[in-house]
Protein backbone atom coordinates (compact mmCIF):
# COMPACT_ATOMS: atom_id res chain seq x y z
CA UNK A 1 0.00 0.00 0.00
CA UNK A 2 0.76 3.29 -0.53
CA UNK A 3 2.13 5.90 2.27
CA UNK A 4 -1.11 7.59 2.06
CA UNK A 5 -3.16 4.62 2.65
CA UNK A 6 -5.12 5.39 6.03
CA UNK A 7 -5.95 1.66 7.27
CA UNK A 8 -2.10 0.70 6.51
CA UNK A 9 -1.11 3.77 8.48
CA UNK A 10 -3.06 3.14 11.35
CA UNK A 11 -2.41 -1.03 11.86
CA UNK A 12 1.69 -0.01 11.35
CA UNK A 13 0.66 2.57 14.32
CA UNK A 14 -0.51 -0.34 16.69
CA UNK A 15 2.65 -2.53 15.63
CA UNK A 16 5.00 0.14 16.63
CA UNK A 17 2.95 0.28 20.21
CA UNK A 18 2.97 -3.39 20.57
CA UNK A 19 6.28 -4.06 22.13
CA UNK A 20 5.24 -1.18 24.86
CA UNK A 21 1.85 -2.29 25.59
CA UNK A 22 0.59 -5.41 28.36
CA UNK A 23 -1.44 -7.10 25.82
CA UNK A 24 -2.20 -10.72 25.21
CA UNK A 25 -0.96 -11.72 21.74
CA UNK A 26 -4.07 -13.38 20.50
CA UNK A 27 -6.20 -10.30 21.77
CA UNK A 28 -3.52 -7.79 19.83
CA UNK A 29 -4.00 -10.40 16.68
CA UNK A 30 -8.34 -9.74 17.36
CA UNK A 31 -7.65 -5.56 17.16
CA UNK A 32 -6.48 -5.77 14.31
CA UNK A 33 -9.45 -6.39 12.33
CA UNK A 34 -12.71 -4.44 12.12
CA UNK A 35 -15.59 -6.44 13.24
CA UNK A 36 -18.04 -5.64 10.28
CA UNK A 37 -18.08 -3.43 7.59
CA UNK A 38 -21.08 -2.64 5.78
CA UNK A 39 -21.44 -0.99 2.10
CA UNK A 40 -25.14 0.72 1.23
CA UNK A 41 -26.17 2.00 -2.25
CA UNK A 42 -28.02 5.20 -2.04
CA UNK A 43 -30.49 5.97 -4.80
CA UNK A 44 -32.12 9.62 -4.68
CA UNK A 45 -33.87 11.74 -7.01
CA UNK A 46 -32.42 15.19 -7.94
CA UNK A 47 -34.18 18.32 -8.05
CA UNK A 48 -33.64 17.54 -12.35
CA UNK A 49 -35.74 14.35 -11.85
CA UNK A 50 -33.14 12.92 -12.10
CA UNK A 51 -31.45 9.24 -10.17
CA UNK A 52 -27.85 9.46 -9.07
CA UNK A 53 -26.81 6.53 -7.22
CA UNK A 54 -24.16 7.06 -3.98
CA UNK A 55 -22.29 4.59 -2.18
CA UNK A 56 -21.95 4.70 1.56
CA UNK A 57 -20.35 2.57 4.54
CA UNK A 58 -20.30 2.24 7.89
CA UNK A 59 -17.64 0.22 9.98
CA UNK A 60 -17.89 -0.87 13.27
CA UNK A 61 -14.25 -1.59 14.64
CA UNK A 62 -14.30 -2.64 18.54
CA UNK A 63 -16.92 -2.97 21.10
CA UNK A 64 -15.61 -4.40 24.14
CA UNK A 65 -15.68 -1.52 25.96
CA UNK A 66 -19.26 -0.60 25.07
CA UNK A 67 -21.43 0.76 21.74
CA UNK A 68 -19.47 1.54 19.04
CA UNK A 69 -19.10 5.45 18.75
CA UNK A 70 -18.36 7.56 15.31
CA UNK A 71 -18.90 10.49 12.97
CA UNK A 72 -20.60 10.05 9.44
CA UNK A 73 -18.93 12.05 6.83
CA UNK A 74 -19.89 13.01 3.21
CA UNK A 75 -16.43 13.46 1.29
CA UNK A 76 -15.81 12.69 -2.46
CA UNK A 77 -12.74 10.83 -1.77
CA UNK A 78 -14.30 8.31 1.12
CA UNK A 79 -13.32 5.04 0.58
CA UNK A 80 -13.99 1.60 2.96
CA UNK A 81 -10.47 1.31 3.90
CA UNK A 82 -10.38 5.26 5.22
CA UNK A 83 -13.46 4.33 6.97
CA UNK A 84 -11.85 1.29 8.44
CA UNK A 85 -9.10 3.08 9.31
CA UNK A 86 -11.19 5.81 11.30
CA UNK A 87 -13.22 3.37 13.42
CA UNK A 88 -9.69 2.14 14.47
CA UNK A 89 -8.44 5.43 15.57
CA UNK A 90 -12.03 5.96 17.52
CA UNK A 91 -11.27 2.83 18.76
CA UNK A 92 -8.05 4.03 20.33
CA UNK A 93 -9.69 7.85 21.04
CA UNK A 94 -12.20 6.59 23.43
CA UNK A 95 -10.24 4.29 25.40
CA UNK A 96 -6.84 6.74 25.48
CA UNK A 97 -9.90 8.99 27.27
CA UNK A 98 -11.31 6.20 29.17
CA UNK A 99 -14.80 6.37 27.76
CA UNK A 100 -17.16 3.43 27.47
CA UNK A 101 -17.27 2.82 24.05
CA UNK A 102 -15.64 1.53 21.28
CA UNK A 103 -14.82 2.78 17.81
CA UNK A 104 -16.95 3.29 14.46
CA UNK A 105 -17.03 5.37 10.97
CA UNK A 106 -18.76 5.98 8.32
CA UNK A 107 -18.92 7.87 5.25
CA UNK A 108 -21.08 9.17 2.36
CA UNK A 109 -18.91 9.17 -1.73
CA UNK A 110 -20.68 12.65 -2.35
CA UNK A 111 -19.48 15.96 -2.82
CA UNK A 112 -22.24 17.75 -0.76
CA UNK A 113 -20.70 21.18 -3.06
CA UNK A 114 -22.54 20.09 -5.87
CA UNK A 115 -26.00 19.22 -4.17
CA UNK A 116 -28.83 21.52 -3.38
CA UNK A 117 -29.99 20.88 0.67
CA UNK A 118 -33.12 19.22 -0.33
CA UNK A 119 -30.62 16.43 -2.07
CA UNK A 120 -28.23 16.00 0.83
CA UNK A 121 -31.21 15.47 2.95
CA UNK A 122 -32.56 12.92 0.97
CA UNK A 123 -29.17 11.08 0.54
CA UNK A 124 -29.03 11.41 4.89
CA UNK A 125 -32.32 9.74 4.91
CA UNK A 126 -31.60 7.11 2.51
CA UNK A 127 -28.13 6.27 4.54
CA UNK A 128 -29.61 6.08 7.98
CA UNK A 129 -32.19 3.80 6.39
CA UNK A 130 -29.48 1.72 4.79
CA UNK A 131 -27.62 1.67 8.28
CA UNK A 132 -30.50 1.34 10.54
CA UNK A 133 -30.18 -2.04 11.57
CA UNK A 134 -26.76 -1.46 12.89
CA UNK A 135 -26.87 1.47 14.46
CA UNK A 136 -29.52 2.22 17.87
CA UNK A 137 -28.66 3.89 21.12
CA UNK A 138 -27.06 0.41 22.88
CA UNK A 139 -25.31 -0.28 19.81
CA UNK A 140 -23.42 2.14 17.54
CA UNK A 141 -24.65 5.85 18.23
CA UNK A 142 -23.21 7.96 15.12
CA UNK A 143 -21.79 11.62 15.01
CA UNK A 144 -20.51 14.52 12.73
CA UNK A 145 -17.61 14.74 10.98
CA UNK A 146 -16.71 16.25 7.52
CA UNK A 147 -19.22 18.18 6.13
CA UNK A 148 -21.77 17.36 8.56
CA UNK A 149 -23.59 19.28 11.06
CA UNK A 150 -26.34 19.03 13.75
CA UNK A 151 -28.75 19.52 10.97
CA UNK A 152 -27.19 15.90 9.63
CA UNK A 153 -27.93 14.93 13.09
CA UNK A 154 -31.54 16.12 13.29
CA UNK A 155 -32.39 13.87 9.61
CA UNK A 156 -30.57 11.13 11.00
CA UNK A 157 -32.80 10.66 14.64
CA UNK A 158 -35.84 11.45 12.58
CA UNK A 159 -35.85 8.82 9.89
CA UNK A 160 -34.48 6.27 12.72
CA UNK A 161 -37.40 7.39 15.10
CA UNK A 162 -39.91 7.19 12.24
CA UNK A 163 -38.93 3.80 11.63
CA UNK A 164 -39.49 2.68 15.71
CA UNK A 165 -42.38 4.57 15.85
CA UNK A 166 -41.62 6.83 18.78
CA UNK A 167 -38.26 9.48 19.53
CA UNK A 168 -34.98 8.04 20.44
CA UNK A 169 -32.57 11.02 20.78
CA UNK A 170 -29.98 9.23 22.12
CA UNK A 171 -29.44 7.78 18.32
CA UNK A 172 -26.75 10.30 17.48
CA UNK A 173 -25.13 13.02 19.13
CA UNK A 174 -24.01 16.39 17.85
CA UNK A 175 -27.90 17.31 17.07
CA UNK A 176 -29.38 20.68 17.46
CA UNK A 177 -29.93 21.81 21.36
CA UNK A 178 -34.33 21.69 20.47
CA UNK A 179 -34.20 17.91 20.08
CA UNK A 180 -31.81 16.50 22.78
CA UNK A 181 -28.11 18.14 21.74
CA UNK A 182 -26.22 19.53 24.50
CA UNK A 183 -24.24 23.02 25.25
CA UNK A 184 -21.03 22.74 23.87
CA UNK A 185 -20.82 19.70 21.19
CA UNK A 186 -20.45 22.13 18.15
CA UNK A 187 -17.37 24.33 19.63
CA UNK A 188 -15.51 20.74 21.50
CA UNK A 189 -13.09 19.06 19.24
CA UNK A 190 -11.59 22.39 18.44
CA UNK A 191 -11.77 23.61 22.58
CA UNK A 192 -9.68 20.52 23.11
CA UNK A 193 -7.46 21.12 20.70
CA UNK A 194 -6.94 24.34 22.72
CA UNK A 195 -7.01 22.79 25.21
CA UNK A 196 -4.29 20.21 24.27
CA UNK A 197 -1.99 22.93 23.18
CA UNK A 198 -1.97 24.16 26.46
CA UNK A 199 -1.05 21.11 28.33
CA UNK A 200 1.40 20.62 25.32
CA UNK A 201 3.01 23.85 26.16
CA UNK A 202 3.26 23.50 29.29
CA UNK A 203 4.66 19.70 29.33
CA UNK A 204 7.36 21.43 27.19
CA UNK A 205 8.28 24.46 28.82
CA UNK A 206 7.53 26.76 26.39
CA UNK A 207 5.37 29.82 26.55
CA UNK A 208 2.22 29.66 25.03
CA UNK A 209 0.95 33.38 25.51
CA UNK A 210 2.14 35.08 22.06
CA UNK A 211 3.24 31.31 20.30
CA UNK A 212 2.77 31.38 16.31
CA UNK A 213 0.43 29.01 15.04
CA UNK A 214 -0.52 27.80 11.87
CA UNK A 215 -3.41 25.87 11.43
CA UNK A 216 -3.84 23.93 7.98
CA UNK A 217 -7.77 23.77 7.96
CA UNK A 218 -10.84 26.35 8.59
CA UNK A 219 -13.76 24.26 8.86
CA UNK A 220 -15.19 23.61 12.09
CA UNK A 221 -12.40 22.33 14.45
CA UNK A 222 -10.12 24.45 12.76
CA UNK A 223 -11.71 27.54 12.81
CA UNK A 224 -13.27 26.66 16.34
CA UNK A 225 -9.23 25.52 17.13
CA UNK A 226 -7.99 28.86 15.93
CA UNK A 227 -10.21 31.37 18.15
CA UNK A 228 -10.00 29.57 21.28
CA UNK A 229 -6.20 29.45 20.45
CA UNK A 230 -6.38 32.62 19.76
CA UNK A 231 -8.74 33.78 23.27
CA UNK A 232 -5.99 31.73 25.07
CA UNK A 233 -3.22 34.17 23.93
CA UNK A 234 -1.44 32.48 21.40
CA UNK A 235 -0.77 34.15 17.52
CA UNK A 236 -2.76 32.63 14.77
CA UNK A 237 -0.44 33.28 12.02
CA UNK A 238 -1.66 31.47 9.17
CA UNK A 239 -4.46 29.09 8.17
CA UNK A 240 -5.93 27.56 4.67
CA UNK A 241 -8.75 25.58 3.13
CA UNK A 242 -9.76 24.07 0.33
CA UNK A 243 -10.12 27.63 -1.78
CA UNK A 244 -6.88 28.74 -0.26
CA UNK A 245 -4.78 30.11 2.33
CA UNK A 246 -3.95 33.31 3.94
CA UNK A 247 -0.68 34.64 6.46
CA UNK A 248 -0.26 37.55 8.55
CA UNK A 249 3.12 37.59 10.74
CA UNK A 250 1.20 39.93 13.32
CA UNK A 251 -1.80 37.80 13.86
CA UNK A 252 -4.82 36.90 11.90
CA UNK A 253 -7.94 38.63 13.09
CA UNK A 254 -9.76 34.81 13.49
CA UNK A 255 -13.47 36.16 14.41
CA UNK A 256 -12.99 38.43 11.01
CA UNK A 257 -11.98 35.33 9.17
CA UNK A 258 -14.87 33.49 10.51
CA UNK A 259 -17.31 36.26 8.97
CA UNK A 260 -15.64 36.21 5.62
CA UNK A 261 -16.07 32.27 5.30
CA UNK A 262 -19.37 32.60 6.42
CA UNK A 263 -19.90 35.22 3.60
CA UNK A 264 -17.54 33.45 0.68
CA UNK A 265 -17.65 29.83 1.76
CA UNK A 266 -14.12 30.06 1.81
CA UNK A 267 -10.68 31.24 2.84
CA UNK A 268 -9.35 32.80 -0.27
CA UNK A 269 -10.03 36.24 -0.45
CA UNK A 270 -10.01 37.54 2.97
CA UNK A 271 -8.14 40.99 2.85
CA UNK A 272 -6.49 40.27 6.73
CA UNK A 273 -3.07 38.74 5.47
CA UNK A 274 -1.04 37.92 2.71
CA UNK A 275 -2.08 34.81 -0.18
CA UNK A 276 -0.30 31.56 0.84
CA UNK A 277 -0.78 27.70 -0.50
CA UNK A 278 -1.09 24.99 1.75
CA UNK A 279 2.65 23.34 1.17
CA UNK A 280 3.93 26.72 2.61
CA UNK A 281 1.41 26.71 5.16
CA UNK A 282 2.81 22.99 6.06
CA UNK A 283 6.63 24.19 5.95
CA UNK A 284 6.19 27.63 7.89
CA UNK A 285 8.29 28.39 10.62
CA UNK A 286 6.03 28.86 13.93
CA UNK A 287 5.82 27.60 17.29
CA UNK A 288 3.16 24.45 16.74
CA UNK A 289 1.34 23.28 13.22
CA UNK A 290 -1.80 22.13 13.81
CA UNK A 291 -3.00 20.25 10.81
CA UNK A 292 -7.45 20.33 11.45
CA UNK A 293 -8.41 18.61 8.00
CA UNK A 294 -8.17 15.38 6.03
CA UNK A 295 -5.76 12.23 6.23
CA UNK A 296 -1.80 12.46 4.89
CA UNK A 297 -0.87 16.00 4.69
CA UNK A 298 2.24 15.52 6.67
CA UNK A 299 3.81 13.22 4.60
CA UNK A 300 7.62 12.37 4.16
CA UNK A 301 8.57 15.20 2.12
CA UNK A 302 6.72 17.20 4.71
CA UNK A 303 8.42 16.07 7.02
CA UNK A 304 11.96 16.12 5.89
CA UNK A 305 11.12 20.58 5.69
CA UNK A 306 9.15 20.75 8.22
CA UNK A 307 9.95 23.71 10.74
CA UNK A 308 7.41 23.91 13.30
CA UNK A 309 8.38 23.10 17.11
CA UNK A 310 5.21 21.19 17.90
CA UNK A 311 2.61 19.10 15.64
CA UNK A 312 -0.72 18.90 17.38
CA UNK A 313 -2.93 16.49 15.33
CA UNK A 314 -6.20 18.06 15.06
CA UNK A 315 -7.36 16.11 12.64
CA UNK A 316 -7.68 12.16 12.36
CA UNK A 317 -4.37 10.41 11.11
CA UNK A 318 -2.70 13.56 9.08
CA UNK A 319 0.68 12.03 9.50
CA UNK A 320 1.65 9.09 7.52
CA UNK A 321 3.84 6.36 9.62
CA UNK A 322 7.05 7.37 7.43
CA UNK A 323 7.01 10.70 8.06
CA UNK A 324 6.03 10.26 11.90
CA UNK A 325 9.70 8.27 11.57
CA UNK A 326 11.56 11.21 10.27
CA UNK A 327 9.70 13.68 12.81
CA UNK A 328 10.97 11.23 15.63
CA UNK A 329 14.71 11.47 14.30
CA UNK A 330 14.75 15.34 14.47
CA UNK A 331 13.21 15.60 17.64
CA UNK A 332 10.05 17.17 16.64
CA UNK A 333 7.20 16.18 18.94
CA UNK A 334 3.48 15.54 18.17
CA UNK A 335 0.82 15.14 20.28
CA UNK A 336 -1.15 12.21 18.42
CA UNK A 337 -4.70 12.33 16.83
CA UNK A 338 -6.28 10.18 19.44
CA UNK A 339 -5.29 12.77 22.01
CA UNK A 340 -5.38 16.08 20.14
CA UNK A 341 -9.28 15.65 18.86
CA UNK A 342 -10.71 13.52 21.48
CA UNK A 343 -13.00 16.58 22.53
CA UNK A 344 -15.85 15.95 19.89
CA UNK A 345 -16.59 12.23 21.48
CA UNK A 346 -16.36 13.06 25.19
CA UNK A 347 -18.71 15.55 24.83
CA UNK A 348 -20.95 13.19 22.32
CA UNK A 349 -20.85 10.40 25.24
CA UNK A 350 -21.76 13.76 27.89
CA UNK A 351 -24.82 14.41 25.17
CA UNK A 352 -25.75 10.37 25.11
CA UNK A 353 -25.65 10.27 29.01
CA UNK A 354 -28.01 13.43 28.95
CA UNK A 355 -30.47 11.82 26.68
CA UNK A 356 -30.32 8.62 28.64
CA UNK A 357 -31.26 10.20 32.03
CA UNK A 358 -33.71 12.85 30.29
CA UNK A 359 -31.88 15.71 32.06
CA UNK A 360 -29.12 18.84 30.34
CA UNK A 361 -26.44 19.94 32.12
CA UNK A 362 -24.78 23.67 31.95
CA UNK A 363 -21.90 24.65 29.15
CA UNK A 364 -19.90 24.74 32.34
CA UNK A 365 -20.49 21.77 33.51
CA UNK A 366 -19.95 20.29 30.26
CA UNK A 367 -16.70 22.00 29.84
CA UNK A 368 -15.55 21.17 32.97
CA UNK A 369 -15.66 17.51 32.23
CA UNK A 370 -14.43 17.77 28.91
CA UNK A 371 -11.25 19.57 30.43
CA UNK A 372 -10.94 16.88 33.33
CA UNK A 373 -10.99 14.35 30.61
CA UNK A 374 -8.29 15.64 27.92
CA UNK A 375 -5.89 16.66 31.02
CA UNK A 376 -6.02 13.33 32.45
CA UNK A 377 -5.40 11.53 29.10
CA UNK A 378 -2.70 13.71 28.46
CA UNK A 379 -0.92 12.67 31.72
CA UNK A 380 -1.38 9.01 31.16
CA UNK A 381 0.33 9.80 27.66
CA UNK A 382 3.33 11.68 29.47
CA UNK A 383 3.36 8.76 31.91
CA UNK A 384 3.90 6.44 29.53
CA UNK A 385 6.35 8.21 27.46
CA UNK A 386 8.61 8.81 30.07
CA UNK A 387 8.25 5.10 32.11
CA UNK A 388 8.45 3.01 29.43
CA UNK A 389 10.90 5.26 27.50
CA UNK A 390 8.68 4.96 23.84
CA UNK A 391 10.34 6.79 20.84
CA UNK A 392 7.07 9.22 20.58
CA UNK A 393 3.85 10.56 22.37
CA UNK A 394 1.94 8.37 19.81
CA UNK A 395 3.53 5.20 20.70
CA UNK A 396 2.51 6.04 24.42
CA UNK A 397 -0.84 6.68 23.75
CA UNK A 398 -1.65 3.93 21.17
CA UNK A 399 0.09 1.76 24.71
CA UNK A 400 -2.52 2.92 27.02
CA UNK A 401 -5.15 2.56 24.20
CA UNK A 402 -4.62 -1.14 23.21
CA UNK A 403 -4.14 -1.82 26.91
CA UNK A 404 -7.52 -0.47 28.15
CA UNK A 405 -9.47 -2.33 24.88
CA UNK A 406 -6.99 -5.36 25.58
CA UNK A 407 -7.68 -5.70 29.31
CA UNK A 408 -11.81 -5.86 28.28
CA UNK A 409 -11.17 -8.82 25.55
CA UNK A 410 -9.15 -10.12 27.86
CA UNK A 411 -12.18 -10.98 30.66
CA UNK A 412 -15.01 -11.26 28.52
CA UNK A 413 -13.09 -13.91 26.92
CA UNK A 414 -13.84 -15.25 23.22
CA UNK A 415 -17.31 -16.24 22.03
CA UNK A 416 -18.46 -18.92 21.61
Amino acid sequence: MSEGDPLSNMLAQMENARPYADIDGGVFERLKHPERTLKVTLPIRRDDGSITVYEGFRCQFDSARGPYKGGIRFHPTVTQREVEALAGWMTWKTALVDLPYGGAKGGVVIDPRDCSDREIEAVTRRYTEGIRRMIGPEIDVPAPDINTDSQTMAWMMDTYSMYAGYVIPDVVTGKPLSIGGTQGRVEATGRGVAITAESAFEYLGREFDGADVAVQGFGNVGSVGSRLLAERGANVVATSDVTGGVYNPNGLDVPALERHVERSEGVAGFDGGDPIDNDELLRMDVDALVPAALENVITVDVAEELQADLVLEAANGPTTVAADEILIERDVPVVPDILTNAGGVIVSYLEWVQNSQQYSWTLEEVNTDLRRRLNAAFEDTVEVYAERETPDLRTAAYAVALEKVGAAHEVRGLFP
